[in-house]
């Protein structure tokens, strides 16, 4: 990107922040958001300003705007007021066609898989330091409910837990976000059972019965223990990675930009309050991209 397009791209980020439209829902100011980035783009009772229009698009991707992913995309795609940059249209593309979009879904198959960050105006900022809080209770119990059926699945899991080397809290935390602790739940992207596995991740663990509790939780705890190993005891990267797939984890370098991953990342470190978790290294190779997230977190 060139030096000016840099300087009005920051510039009207900067307004951006302080538009009027962060006041109203998320999904509100997302609209808002790119119904203005479209008139700055076009011209359209405005003076034409493709910078603005992209970081206005970009704030409402980052809102989840699926048309708006689309738009930028497009924009980087052709170099349309932007210098044309084919990586980051992939990316925005990928945002997009993840959603639903279905015509960002066929552009992906020009554009290939993304290969390039998100830009600054799509990460978060740096999270303050964490305020202590008290920790789980020590009773699991306590701490995820006392029903008849939580009790049994509680119990599988502090029989199973050790045997993987995993804490039974950072494992109940992943069942009670995932399945709310119903060993029959099934999502619309075909996860089954208390851990939620896909069949592809079923098969790789072997479970042969993904609504089996002492199976699913098995191969829910194989997976666990993979990740936490792929990514080196990092409990947010490695419950991103349940979550998303660790490909997503290292193709953005750190926690996707997916609103469902974000708010489950949150969910977990609700529940769990470690950042860390001990792992074993023989079980996989580090992620490639590990010392590229942690000198960006520093």
């Amino acid at each position: 990107m060139s030096a000016w397009l840099r300087r009005n791209f920051s510039f009207a980020i900067a307004l951006c922040a302080a538009a009027p439209a962060f006041a109203l829902e998320p999904e509100a100011a997302a609209r808002s958001l790119l119904a203005e980035a479209r008139l700055f783009e076009h011209g359209e009772g405005v003076s034409r300003d493709p910078a603005r229009a992209a970081a206005l698009y970009c704030q409402a991707s980052k809102l989840g705007e699926a048309e708006a992913q689309f738009n930028l995309a497009w924009m980087y795609a052709n170099g349309r007021g932007v210098e044309r940059d084919d990586a980051l249209a992939a990316t925005f593309f990928d945002l997009a066609a993840r959603q639903g979009h279905e015509h960002a879904q066929r552009m992906l198959r020009f554009t290939g898989e993304p290969t390039r960050e998100l830009p600054d105006c799509m990460r978060d900022p740096p999270e303050p330091e964490p305020v202590a809080v008290a920790g789980i209770a020590p009773d699991l119990e306590a701490a995820f409910g006392t029903t008849p059926d939580r009790r049994k699945v509680i119990e599988i899991v502090r029989e199973l837990a050790p045997t993987f080397d995993i804490d039974p809290h950072l494992v109940l935390a992943v069942i009670g976000t995932e399945s709310n602790f119903n060993p029959k739940a099934r999502s619309p992207k075909n996860a089954q059972g208390l851990m939620q596995l896909i069949p592809e991740t079923a098969q790789r663990f072997n479970v042969r019965d993904a609504y089996d509790p002492v199976q699913n939780i098995r191969g829910g705890l194989a997976y666990l223990r993979w990740l936490l190993a792929y990514f080196e005891g990092d409990v947010e990267l490695a419950t991103a990675g349940y979550n998303a797939g660790e490909g997503a984890v290292d193709r953005y370098k750190g926690v996707p930009p997916y609103r469902e991953t974000r708010e489950y990342v949150k969910r977990i470190r609700s529940l769990f309050n470690k950042p860390d978790h001990p792992y074993d290294h023989r079980v996989t190779t580090p992620s490639p991209v590990l010392p590229k997230i942690v000198s960006r977190r520093g």
